[in-house]
């Protein structure tokens, strides 16, 4: 069926996201944005225990259902030590290098709820002091926080209510680029979360009624592998992870098309759901690449490790710096909607 996907309205939608702190673990400032954004739509939602935002949407069939999930949570820190000079050593929340975060600011959450913000800087960043600025590692060791506070030491810190567990969230600096490229950290997977919530937005005002009983997650902890494997209810035959295609050499997947996974690091996603994705392409008009990511897992896979008998999908728009500084365009966010939305109304593997 005929749907023009507003690609702006979800770009907007994407900015304000990544505007919101949420690395894994704290993640409650983007959920209560979720849920008052379906609250909003006249759409409910559950949480689970682990604090992930559940909705089901009731369709024809009820016997097999679908699950959709995209995750909030995103990476970041926490203060590890406080140094003797008042900076903060940090342990890196999720998959990334710390040659990414290298000059960015960020922000330090107390546990008592106040915020600093500070700079990601290596201890030897001089040049004029440091002859091996170029060349120290870039590692926990050498890596640190200089906090925007006048500190000079742990018992100064320790005044402002910074201590070892506090959270450190990167700062996104999201920009959308002539209406055309919206770059920022976190595009993974805060992307995909505007594309199923504008989608279920869509269904609700136009109360079209799904082929099957369809389950969404927004999910919380896909950064440290277990967000998607739990909530999955018994009926469900189709799991389809909606993440990001990762971009670099010796890939087909860019930032202009839908990436639909064959393979990563976890093993190959089901065949059959696979080639549906591509024939709703196809028939479609939807802009797609098939690829296989490296050194990657998803919700989907997640799940299939907890041991659900389900099929397992994962698709997504092309980002580009994959954890470090990322950018998308918005053909393939539009060819991304376009694609989720052409496989809610189809028909399961066969």
């Amino acid at each position: 069926m005929a749907f023009e996907p507003n690609t702006l309205e979800t770009m907007q939608l994407i900015k304000e996201l990544t505007s919101i702190p949420s690395p894994t673990g704290n993640t409650e400032q983007v959920l209560a944005f979720v849920e008052n954004y379906l609250k909003e739509a006249g759409i409910a939602s559950t949480r689970n225990n682990k604090g992930a935002l559940l909705v089901c949407i009731p369709g024809k069939d009820d016997t097999k259902q679908r699950m959709l999930t995209a995750h909030v949570d995103t990476l970041g820190a926490m203060v590890k030590q406080v140094k003797p000079d008042g900076r903060l050593a940090i342990n890196l929340i999720g998959g990334y290098r710390f040659n990414a975060i290298e000059g960015e600011y960020c922000t330090v959450e107390t546990s008592d709820g106040k915020r600093y913000t500070g700079t990601i800087l290596m201890h030897q960043t001089s040049v004029h002091v440091y002859q091996e600025a170029g060349t120290a590692p870039r590692d926990a060791k050498n890596i640190e926080i200089r906090l925007d506070a006048k500190v000079f030491n742990p018992e100064d810190v320790a005044a402002l209510g910074i201590g070892v567990g506090d959270f450190v969230s990167l700062d996104p600096r999201a920009r959308i680029i002539n209406e055309e490229f919206i770059k920022s950290r976190h595009l993974d997977d805060k992307a995909s979360v505007a594309i199923l919530l504008t989608l279920l937005k869509k269904l609700q005002q136009d109360g079209e009624v799904l082929q099957y009983t369809t389950n969404f997650l927004i999910s919380n902890n896909e950064e440290i592998g277990y967000g998607g494997n739990s909530n999955i209810p018994a009926e469900t035959v189709e799991y389809l992870a909606v993440d990001m295609g990762a971009l670099g050499d010796g890939q087909t997947s860019d930032e202009y098309t839908v990436s639909i996974c064959a393979k990563d690091g976890s093993g190959p996603y089901h065949y059959g759901l696979r080639k549906n994705l591509v024939q709703l392409c196809i028939d479609n008009g939807i802009d797609y690449k098939v690829d296989i990511y490296p050194f990657y897992s998803s919700d989907a896979s997640a799940a299939i490790k907890a041991g659900f008998d389900i099929v397992h999908g994962l698709i997504g728009p092309g980002i580009d710096a994959s954890h470090a500084y990322e950018r998308t365009h918005r053909d393939s966010l539009y060819h991304t909607e376009k694609l989720v939305y052409a496989y809610l109304f189809s028909e399961m593997v066969k």
